[in-house]
């Protein structure tokens, strides 16, 4: 057994990483250029931090008579986020001092902080006297208050006036690990039996779904080799039934999954049913994992990269029965999974990502046969990458039918908030990522 490495080199690493993050770099990018040895630690501690993010900038402002280097504002930033106003706080693993002597301790591992040293210590022990004169002067300001950038505790407010707070707060929380078992293997329950019987703790939700109690590496998963399971939310579960039920294809129905990667609705879609599916995503390497997912799990589907709003180099000609349009967006309904997001994205990406969505909607749109389904959604709670798009689609395509579907399912609520509701299991619309759904069913010829 390996002693842990010193918390110094973890919080010197960890630094590194939100540098990174607050240069635009994402922490999909960013962490796996970690030492393996070191990125299970530097992981938790960075998600802690960005989670709390809002708060340390605004206390560093106070603290730092002039603005640090980015590097040393990171690691001061990281330092203040382990240091909990309340010490029971689940945070506060490293006793305070231990914290302000490892933080300076790290600055002199740390490229670019050389000398800092000393105004770590300053501003750290200053903190800890002060704190909670400097808290209560930072919560006033929304962005320290929320954990939030400020424009986007605006857009919340506005696109949902009696759920926003709920939002945020939600956002606060780690998010489950969710399982989706292949249909084609075993049932759900008899999965969950099997999680039992190897002493994991978990519940069912959702017809395919499994809700683990504490999250493992998947390799320590039961039939995971073998394909038995794969790992997505209950939210992202909701695609492939919300698409084929009642859709009355037929074996061998052509369906696209447009933007697909990482192919975890292409895989969902084909374990529910025998399908000609073609699964399309604009980056190569994007379009390989799709593959090696697939392979994974013992299904075969056209995969190619290709933009799927450029039509002209990629379809054959003949329509497709049903396409689910996963467009690109703010991923603003999964930053419990991914708490970098909010403090990359800026106020114009919503807009853009909205153009793109547009751009999608209607290239895809006639390629879809008359009397099939187009099934729209994305991983974001802001009202212009769902219902505004929605509406705006049906301005443009009024003879469209629009379907029941799930509409802006947000987290933290029990039931789906959207127009057209449908009947949906409280169990399985709880806890969910934020997502939204719009489902059209395009006039017969």
């Amino acid at each position: 057994m390996t002693d842990a490495p010193p918390l110094s080199e973890q919080l010197a690493a960890a630094a590194q990483v939100l540098h990174a993050v607050q240069q635009g770099r994402s922490l999909t990018d960013a962490l796996p250029k970690v030492a393996p040895e070191l990125r299970p630690g530097v992981q938790a501690l960075v998600y802690h931090a960005l989670r709390h993010w809002g708060e340390a900038r605004v206390l560093t402002r106070l603290l730092a008579e002039r603005p640090p280097k980015p590097v040393v504002a990171a690691l001061l930033g990281l330092a203040l986020t382990m240091l909990p106003e309340d010490d029971t706080s689940a945070a506060a693993h490293y006793a305070p001092h231990t914290v302000v002597d490892q933080a300076v301790r790290a600055a002199e591992r740390l490229r670019g902080a050389a000398g800092a040293g000393g105004f770590l210590n300053a501003c750290l022990r200053r903190y800890l006297r002060e704190q909670s004169t400097l808290l209560g002067e930072a919560r006033q300001d929304a962005e320290a208050r929320w954990n939030h950038p400020f424009w986007w505790v605006q857009r919340l407010r506005r696109d949902h006036p009696q759920h926003w707070q709920a939002l945020l707060q939600a956002n606060q929380q780690a998010a489950p690990m969710v399982l989706r078992v292949n249909r084609r293997h075993q049932t759900r329950d008899a999965y969950l039996a099997r999680l039992h019987a190897a002493g994991f703790e978990a519940q069912a939700l959702g017809p395919d779904g499994v809700v683990l109690a504490r999250a493992v590496p998947v390799e320590r998963l039961p039939g995971w080799g073998w394909g038995d399971v794969s790992v997505q939310d209950g939210a992202a579960q909701l695609a492939a039934p919300l698409l084929l039920q009642g859709a009355g294809l037929s074996a061998g129905a052509r369906v696209l999954d447009a933007c697909a990667a990482p192919g975890g609705k292409t895989a969902h879609l084909l374990e529910s049913a025998d399908l000609d599916v073609w699964a399309l995503d604009v980056d190569p390497q994007r379009g390989e994992r799709i593959r090696e997912n697939l392979g994974r799990l013992g299904l075969q589907a056209h995969v190619l990269a290709a933009d799927a709003a450029d039509t002209d180099r990629w379809w054959d000609g003949e329509p497709f029965d049903a396409i689910l349009l996963d467009a690109p967006c703010t991923a603003s309904g999964i930053v419990r999974r991914h708490p970098d997001v909010r403090w990359l994205r800026r106020p114009e990406d919503v807009a853009q990502l909205a153009q793109q969505q547009l751009r999608l909607l209607d290239a895809l749109w006639p390629v879809l046969r008359p009397g099939g389904r187009l099934l729209y959604c994305t991983c974001s709670v802001f009202r212009a990458e769902g219902e505004s798009q929605m509406a705006a689609f049906q301005q443009r395509h009024p003879a469209a039918r629009r379907l029941p579907a799930p509409g802006h399912l947000l987290p933290g609520q029990s039931v789906p908030v959207a127009q057209g509701d449908t009947a949906m299991n409280d169990n399985l619309a709880c806890g969910l990522d934020g997502f939204y759904y719009a489902l059209w069913e395009k006039p017969a010829a």
